[in-house]
């Protein structure tokens, strides 16, 4: 068997050591193995998640072997969950595969302390009723869950749980944290040091572009009683003094400060999004806080006192045009203020512990490390009880997305994926599902879908004709395409929710392969 380190070398490079670990310690639970559920669960099996337990009760029958690739002739007939689990397992030897012959539902009605086993839990092709009481039954045991559905050319990934807080977020796109609007003793010392205005001309070009500006910086805060440029023709002024000090047309150093010019206009302090997260009331810690509050608790103390306003630094700084000496000097002064500001956390941290009544040393230096460095990317995203969602929808939300054109499809499918289920339970079947019913059941599937809309308060707001039409037409297929593609973005959301990095979808996913678009709702 390869070696882990080189088996799973790719993805290593995307979530590191930590996050694997957190898959391979993770066990999946997956309601119904048809396309949806087995492409989403072959996803996570390569990723080398530590157990899954496929759970169906049916058989498999010929029409399978046109959907799903984990099933083929001599499988018919057999338990699907059985011929599943045994194709997934051929996929990776080192998971643990089990499977479990019966109907999800059953599960759900006669045995819900089941589910509390599992890490998480991902249900596909569940009809409403099913999804409000597993939903309830994940929340109480605490167990993750990730709804994914295919329907025709539809689909809807929903996840559910009552908070998941990240300290990897990995955003695109983030600004380094230079300080160069507000630097501390240490650096401005070492600014002092330099000498803008030396004359040597190979000592001018390799003045680090964070020293030009911090001097330049403290020079026009010095004359503007204190504030840093904020208006357009302030920000344009402070860009022609910087054109100004060059001496020499290829000075990369200056070309570099006049780029990144904009970070010392950017506000000094903290977030928006990280003071309501300091400012939440999950802050105020007691014995039963999570490690993550605690240490949000720590951090808040220390923007208040230490930190005096800021974050702590994350120490790190990019290339840059410089003489090697200087870069490294540059480098150690933000080495060692990263280091002065993770003590005094870990110190908080550990206070705080004590304080609540937990072992001081509970979170290990590592952790805490990892935050200090993540501390302006932290993220917290919450989940309403899908029961809620149903229900009580918000409603201004809801109205703006029927009647807004880009959005109209997706909220459509969403009413529609819903209204099929009322329909289902009225009907014993689903819209189309079988030949010959069909104007008929274009016409019930309006009716249900005009009625479910009245129940959520849309009074007078109706779907086109010709989407109702195609929800029937589709008689609750499940195309392998659109499996497939459902199956892709349920693991993906699985995997950041398990390595607790990046930042899983925080509304309902919903696919419309009609126009190729792919939408969030957040209701």
């Amino acid at each position: 068997m390869a070696e882990p380190k080189t088996k799973y070398d790719r993805q290593l490079r995307i979530w590191g050591e930590q996050g694997q670990t957190a898959l391979e310690k993770a066990s999946i639970c997956l309601l119904n193995c048809g396309p949806t559920g087995s492409e989403t669960l072959k996803n996570l099996v390569l990723g080398g998640v530590g157990s899954i337990t496929v759970v169906d009760g049916s058989k498999i029958e010929v029409g399978d072997l046109g959907n799903n690739f984990m099933v083929d002739e001599s499988c018919v007939g057999q338990s699907k969950a059985k011929c599943v689990c045994a194709f997934l397992q051929e996929l990776n030897d080192a998971v643990k595969a089990k499977f479990i012959e019966e109907y999800p539902e059953a599960l759900i009605e006669t045995n819900p302390s089941f589910f509390s086993q599992f890490t998480l839990v991902v249900a596909t092709q569940l009809v409403e009723d099913s999804m409000i009481k597993l939903d309830r039954i994940c929340r109480e045991a605490n167990v993750m869950l990730v709804f994914a559905r295919s329907y025709g050319l539809t689909g809807l990934v929903r996840i559910s749980l009552k908070e998941h807080t990240i300290i990897e977020s990995k955003p695109d796109h983030f600004l380094d944290d230079l300080r160069l609007n507000n630097p501390w003793p240490e650096l401005k010392r070492f600014a002092e040091t330099i000498d803008l205005d030396v004359s040597d001309p190979v000592v001018h070009k390799h003045i680090p572009y964070v020293v030009i500006l911090v001097k330049m910086a403290l020079e026009w805060a010095n004359n503007h009683g204190g504030s840093l440029p904020s208006t357009r023709e302030e920000k344009k002024e402070f860009k022609d003094l910087l054109k100004a000090k060059k001496t020499a047309p290829d000075e990369d150093n200056y070309k570099e400060a006049i780029e990144a010019s904009f970070k010392v206009f950017a506000p000094r302090g903290i977030s928006s999004d990280l003071r309501q997260i300091i400012d939440d009331k999950s802050a105020e810690v007691d014995i039963n806080s999570l490690d993550f509050w605690v240490m949000v608790a720590a951090l808040k103390e220390f923007i208040k006192n230490e930190g005096g306003g800021e974050a702590p630094l994350e120490g790190s700084i990019p290339d840059m045009t410089s003489s090697t000496e200087c870069y490294v000097n540059l480098q150690n002064i933000y080495l060692a203020k990263a280091e002065a500001d993770f003590l005094a956390i870990e110190q908080r941290v550990r206070n705080i512990l004590k304080k609540i009544g937990k072992d001081p040393n509970s979170i290990s230096k590592a952790i805490i490390k990892s935050f200090c460095k993540n501390a302006r990317k932290l993220r917290i995203c919450r989940y309403r009880l899908i029961e809620d969602e149903f229900n009580s929808p918000l409603l201004s939300e809801l109205q703006k997305y029927i009647t807004d054109e880009d959005y109209s499809v997706a909220v459509g499918f969403y009413i529609l994926l819903r209204a099929v289920d009322r329909f289902a339970a009225n009907y014993n079947s689903f819209p189309g599902q079988f030949d010959g019913a069909m104007d008929e059941d274009i016409s019930r599937l309006k009716t249900t879908a005009v009625g479910l809309l009245g129940d959520l308060g849309c009074n007078g707001l109706t779907l086109t004709e010709d989407l109702i039409s195609e929800m029937c037409r589709y008689g609750a297929a499940e195309l392998h395409a659109v499996a497939a593609f459902i199956g892709g973005i349920a693991s993906q959301e699985v995997i950041k929710l398990i390595t607790r990095q990046f930042i899983p979808m925080c509304g309902t996913f919903i696919f419309n392969g009609i126009d190729h678009k792919s939408q969030l709702l957040l209701l």
